[in-house]
C-alpha cells in the first residue's frame, strides 16, 4: 500500500501491518513516519475489511528507539523552530489516536523500546515483549524530559518506581514491564510470524497470544521496590540524592550507581519530572499528552535539549553543558515555569474517530 525507505505501511488479507525500518538509526522515528500513521490508522479504522493492525519493526536491536533527535538537532541549527513545535506536536496527536483506535493492535517488540517508541506501542490493546525487550523513558539524560504520555503512566506505577524510572531514564526488562502492566503478554520472537497471520486470517487474537505467552520470570525491579521507595520518598530531587549518598550496608552500592545516574542528568530535565511524577495528579492520557505539548514547547523553544543532543549524538563527547549547572541552580518557580501554558497557546487533541 505505501512504501518508503522508512516505513512499510501495507495490508494482508484481513489485517493492517505497519513495520518500521530504519535499522540503522535503531527504528527512530521521524515525522514523516508519524504522519503516515497517522493517516493510515484513521483509513483502516473504517475498513471493514480491516480485523486489526500489527505494529513491528525491521532488524533485532530495536523495535523503536524514540524519535529523530537529529533532526531536530539540524532544524534547530536551521532556524526552524516552528517547524520543530509544529511536527513535535503530531506524535502526542498519534499516541491519542493510538487510544482512540478500537480495533485490535498488537505490537509486537524486541530490543529497545525507548521515548517514542513506548508512546506508538504502550496504548494499543495488545503489548506483545518478545526476549530481548527493553522500556526505558532516558529523557532527563538529554535535558528533556519524560513525554509521550508518561505524566498518566508514570504515577500509576507502584510505590515510588515511576519517579525512579523517570530521574534515572534505567533500562528494565521484560519481567519488569510485565509486571507493571506495561505489557500484555510475553512471547519470544520467533513466534511473531505465526501471530501475524492469526491477524491475517481475522481469527481471535486473545486466545492466540494467551496460548503462546510465556512466565517472563519474576521482576527484579520489584524485588528491590522497598529500597526504591525508601530513598525516593523524599520531597525533592535533592533530598533523593542526598538519602542515596547516605544509604550504607548492602543496599550502599545500588545507591551511590543510582545517585551517579541521576547526577549525570540535566538539573532542570531532573526538576521537571518529579513535579511531573509527584505534583500533577493522576491527569487521564489526554490530559497528559496536552500538558506535555506545552512542556515540550519550552523544552524546544530553548537550549537544554540541542545540548543534550549535541553531546548524545553529534560530538558524542558525552560531556553536556547544562544551564542551570546545578540542582541548587534550578528554582521552584523556574521548575513550574515550564508547566505554564500561555493563554491562547494551548494544545488540543483530536478523536478522528468522531
Amino acid at each position: 500500500m505505501s512504501k518508503t525507505q522508512d516505513i512499510l505501511l501495507e495490508q494482508k488479507n484481513r489485517c493492517g501491518l505497519v513495520t518500521l525500518s530504519r535499522p540503522k538509526a535503531l527504528n527512530a522515528l521521524n515525522y514523516a513516519m508519524i504522519a503516515q500513521m497517522e493517516s493510515q490508522y484513521i483509513e483502516w479504522a473504517g475498513d471493514a475489511d480491516i480485523y486489526g493492525v500489527v505494529l513491528r519493526s525491521a532488524g533485532g536491536r530495536a523495535f523503536c528507539s524514540g524519535g529523530d533527535l537529529k533532526a531536530l538537532y539540524e532544524w534547530r541549527a536551521e532556524g526552524e523552530t516552528a517547524t520543530i513545535l509544529e511536527k513535535y506536536a503530531s506524535e502526542y496527536q498519534f499516541n491519542w489516536t493510538l487510544d482512540r483506535f478500537t480495533k485490535p493492535h498488537v505490537s509486537l517488540m524486541d530490543g529497545y523500546v525507548f521515548g517514542g517508541g513506548v508512546g506508538i506501542s504502550l496504548y494499543g490493546t495488545h503489548k506483545v515483549a518478545g526476549e530481548n525487550y527493553r522500556f526505558a523513558m532516558p529523557e532527563t539524560a538529554i535535558g528533556f524530559f519524560p513525554d509521550v504520555g508518561a505524566t498518566h503512566f508514570l504515577p500509576r506505577m507502584p510505590g515510588q518506581i515511576g519517579l525512579y524510572l523517570a530521574l534515572t531514564g534505567i533500562q528494565i526488562d521484560r519481567a519488569d514491564a510485565y509486571a507493571l502492566g506495561l505489557l500484555t503478554h510475553c512471547i519470544d520472537a520467533s513466534q511473531f510470524e505465526a501471530i501475524i497471520s492469526v491477524m491475517c486470517e481475522a481469527e481471535p487474537i486473545d486466545p492466540a497470544l494467551d496460548g503462546r505467552h510465556v512466565d517472563p520470570g519474576p521482576s527484579s525491579l520489584l524485588q528491590i521496590q522497598n529500597q526504591i521507595d525508601q530513598h525516593f520518598s523524599g520531597n525533592s530531587v535533592e533530598e533523593i540524592l542526598a538519602s542515596l549518598e547516605n544509604a550504607s550496608g548492602a543496599e550502599a552500592e545500588w545507591a551511590s550507581e543510582t545517585a551517579r545516574t541521576i547526577a549525570r542528568n540535566s538539573p532542570l530535565s531532573l526538576k521537571v519530572a518529579f513535579r511531573q511524577v509527584r505534583k500533577t495528579g493522576r491527569l487521564s492520557l489526554d490530559e497528559a499528552l496536552e500538558l506535555e505539548a506545552g512542556i515540550a514547547r519550552v523544552f524546544l523553544s530553548g537550549e537544554e535539549m540541542y545540548e543534550g543532543i549535541r553531546a548524545l549524538l553529534i560530538d558524542k563527547d558525552g560531556k553536556p553543558n547544562w544551564s542551570p549547572a546545578s540542582l541548587e541552580d534550578v528554582s521552584d518557580d523556574m521548575a513550574e515555569a515550564c508547566f505554564a501554558v500561555p493563554e491562547g497557546n494551548g494544545f488540543r487533541l483530536i478523536n478522528p474517530f468522531e
